[in-house]
């Protein structure tokens, strides 16, 4: 016969402990990990997919790039010489006051990237950047397209 030292063992029972559960003190991050990779995923398959503009070709230059602190406002102009102030279509008189109440009252050093198609008139161009410059505007920026040094060719005038 075998000794025991259980609650039953002796044949009494004289009160049962439970086992008290104490508060995990550990957190479990595996959960966490999970959603932040889901999220990442959509980030990064979403990214690309924001990108503000009309669709353009942009004339190719081998200026670098400039760095900004404020978010520039976007004004396009498309080779037909159409004109879009971020995504919405403006018409020259409309561009001064757009602009302005997209930046803020009295706020006139807000950047604007002026995107104008390689095949836009120069006219064009010029007349949306006299337009903001009358408006007070004075941090007005052409975007090109960038190519590396040497790429690009010089067109060659034909004699005769």
């Amino acid at each position: 016969m075998a000794l025991g030292s259980g609650p039953g063992a002796s044949g009494h029972v004289r009160g049962r402990r439970r086992a008290k559960k104490r508060p995990l003190s550990e957190i479990n991050v595996t959960p966490l990990v999970d959603v932040m990779l889901v999220l990442l995923i959509i980030f990064m398959i979403s990214a690309p997919l924001l990108t503000v503009g009309v669709p353009l070709e942009l004339p190719r230059t081998d200026a670098t790039s400039i760095s900004t602190d404020n978010e520039p406002i976007s004004v396009s102009v498309e080779r037909s010489g159409a004109i879009y102030v971020d995504q919405d279509p403006a018409t020259l008189d409309q561009l001064g006051p757009r602009v302005a109440a997209i930046a803020g009252a009295g706020v006139t050093d807000r950047p604007i990237f002026v995107r104008a198609d390689g095949a836009a008139s120069y006219e064009a161009v010029a007349r949306v950047m006299a337009r903001l410059s009358a408006s007070g505007f004075s941090k007005i920026n052409l975007v090109t397209d960038t190519v590396p040094t040497g790429a690009i060719s010089t067109p060659v005038e034909s004699e005769g």
